[in-house]
This record gives structure tokens, C-alpha cells and sequence, in this order.
């Protein structure tokens, strides 16, 4: 454990941070892409799609100053960021998806024991993840990032909330070393999923902990780092999937860790609603447009390939044949 490293809130800010200047007339536009595991498949599929109808294959991030995204959605914005295609993303997912979610071995015995193990131990081996993502950003550093970036994770080190962020503002000094690859091995580590990230003196976790949807993350950041009107700012937010959460009568009536195991969806699913919320109301309703795909019945496990591969394509083709006039003419 790196003993020189320091808390990230260390560094925080006595005073308001100086915004660069921002031309008035032109609107601040942010992307801003969800996280979800494999569903990832759908915010890739959106913006492949978008760039193929409405850009002629040219890159979407040339039209969006500021992309956040977290965990999937941070793997997806880091590759934007470098140009590459959005379709390219989405291959990644589709065709190397059942190496990094595999189904376990054996029948019904090996879905016993891989059940059983995930009570005491992370699901799945991070080494295929970790080499797919080496191929695919070699050893390009976060500061060769040709786009604004923020890219939540969180420190278990520290109990500190952490946020990647490009050079883009003089404050900004910290991250941009950082390997590309490190940045989207640390917002991508899900908890009971994946074993934390130790890197650099910090034990990084999923940034989906506390900003699964990521949107307040880039609003925030660009009313506090420009000098631009929160009435000139317009986001297009991506998710994988807004299935509510609702409490059962089994809930109600025991209680108990057992019937409570899945409160981490719920504390996802209220966080993004909030942040959603919070936008619409500081930037005005007008200018938050929002794309998830219909909620499925059961929703999709974030490592559930099979059902993703087969839905998520499709759902992405018809919210683009709905909303893409509209993207292309507010966005793009």
C-alpha cells in the first residue's frame, strides 16, 4: 500500500473554483451514459446507431463538450473519448460479454456452487476484463483523452468519493497519468462482482455505489468549472434500465438482511431518479433528454449476456427510430 497517498477530499476546495471562460452564445452539451454491467449493450447500440443515421460514422463525442459515465458507462465514455466508434463499443460487449460474465460449468452443480461462492467471494475472475481493456486502450493515459471526461468511482481506503477527471480545468492535476485502463478498471468494480481495485495506495470501488446515474456529476461539474448559464446546458442521458423499486409484503413484514438483499437496487434506482430530478430542475425539464430501454419482465441482471444480447440491441434500434430526429436536431 502506497503510504504517500493521500485522501482525495484532502485537496477540496476552500473557496469557489475560478470558471474558465465559455462563449454565451453556446450551449454547454453533455452526455452523460449509465452504469449497468452488460447492459452497457444498450447506451453503446444508441450512440452506434446515432453515429451511423445522423454522423456518417464520424464520432459522436465531437458534438457533446463534457461525457460522464459510470462503470459501463465510464468504459463506453473513456472509448468515445479516444475516438473511437460507438459501434466498436458495442462489439466489445457483444462479442467478448460471456467471457467477462461467464455462465458457470456443470449444469445445475455449477450454478449451485457458483451461488454458494458468491457469498464469500467476488463472482468473476477481473484478469479477462482487465486484458480485453488493455487491448483495447494500450497504454494511452486519461490525459490523452480527446474529450472533457468525469468518471466516477469511490475509494475504500479513504471512505472517499472519487472522480476522474481530465485536465480540462487548471484545478484538475491529479488524474491525468492515469492509465486509461486503471480508470475503467476502477469505476467498473462492482461490488460482490468484481474484487476492488488497489492501485497508487487506494482500494477503488464501482462509482455506481453512490452515482450509478452520473448526470448531477457532469451538471455540477460544468456550472462550477465554466462561466456558463445553467440555462445553456443541455444533457442527453443514457441509462441501462430504470426498473423500479418497489418494498414487498415480506419486506414490510420481516424485515432482515434476507429479505432486504437487494437494497443496494433500490439505493440505485432512488439515486437516479434524484439526480434526474435535480437536473430537471436546475437546468430546466426542456433540456434533460433521457433514453432507457422499456422495462423488461424480470429486468435484465447486469451480467445476465444471454437475455441482454438477445433484448438490448433491438430496444436500442427502436428508441433511435423514435428519438433520433430529435437527438440529431438538439444535439447533433
Amino acid at each position: 500500500m502506497n503510504a504517500d497517498a493521500q485522501p482525495r477530499s484532502r485537496g477540496a476546495l476552500t473557496r469557489r473554483r475560478v470558471q474558465q471562460p465559455w462563449p454565451r452564445e453556446r450551449e454547454f452539451k453533455i452526455l452523460s451514459i449509465d452504469g449497468g454491467g452488460i447492459k452497457g449493450i444498450y447506451p453503446a447500440t444508441v450512440l452506434a446507431l446515432l453515429e451511423e443515421q445522423y454522423l456518417g460514422g464520424q464520432s459522436i463525442a465531437d458534438h457533446f463538450d463534457l461525457i460522464t459515465g459510470t462503470s459501463t458507462g465510464g468504459i463506453i465514455a473513456l472509448g468515445l473519448s479516444m475516438r473511437m466508434r460507438a459501434r466498436d463499443m458495442a462489439n466489445l460487449y457483444l462479442d467478448h460479454g460471456q467471457q467477462i460474465f461467464p455462465v458457470p460449468r456443470f449444469g445445475a452443480l455449477g450454478r449451485l456452487w457458483a451461488s454458494s461462492r458468491k457469498l464469500a467471494y467476488h463472482r468473476y475472475d477481473r484478469a479477462v476484463l482487465a486484458n480485453l481493456l488493455t487491448q483495447t486502450f494500450g497504454d494511452a493515459t486519461f490525459g490523452q483523452a480527446q474529450s472533457r471526461l468525469c468518471i466516477p468511482s469511490c475509494d475504500g481506503r479513504f471512505g472517499d468519493v472519487y472522480i476522474f477527471k481530465t485536465p480540462h480545468h487548471p484545478d484538475f492535476v491529479r488524474d491525468g497519468a492515469q492509465p486509461m485502463t486503471t480508470v475503467a478498471l476502477a469505476t467498473a468494480a462492482a461490488p460482490t462482482f468484481f474484487q476492488p481495485l488497489a492501485t497508487g495506495g487506494y482500494r477503488f470501488v464501482d462509482g455506481g455505489i453512490w452515482a450509478n446515474n452520473p448526470i448531477m456529476v457532469g451538471v455540477v461539474d460544468a456550472l462550477s468549472a465554466f462561466d456558463v448559464d445553467r440555462h445553456r446546458v443541455r444533457v442527453l442521458s443514457l441509462g441501462c434500465g430504470d426498473e423500479p423499486y418497489t418494498v414487498s409484503d415480506r419486506m414490510m413484514r420481516w424485515g432482515g438482511m434476507v429479505s432486504w438483499k437487494d437494497a443496494i437496487d433500490g439505493a440505485i434506482s432512488f439515486q437516479s431518479q434524484n439526480a434526474i430530478g435535480q437536473a430537471k430542475l436546475l437546468l430546466g425539464a426542456e433540456r434533460v433528454m433521457r433514453l432507457v430501454p422499456d422495462t423488461q419482465s424480470p429486468p435484465i441482471a447486469l451480467d445476465n449476456y444471454a437475455r441482454a444480447s438477445q433484448l438490448l440491441p433491438q430496444a436500442a434500434s427502436s428508441a433511435v427510430a423514435i428519438h433520433g430526429p430529435t437527438i440529431a436536431q438538439t444535439f447533433l
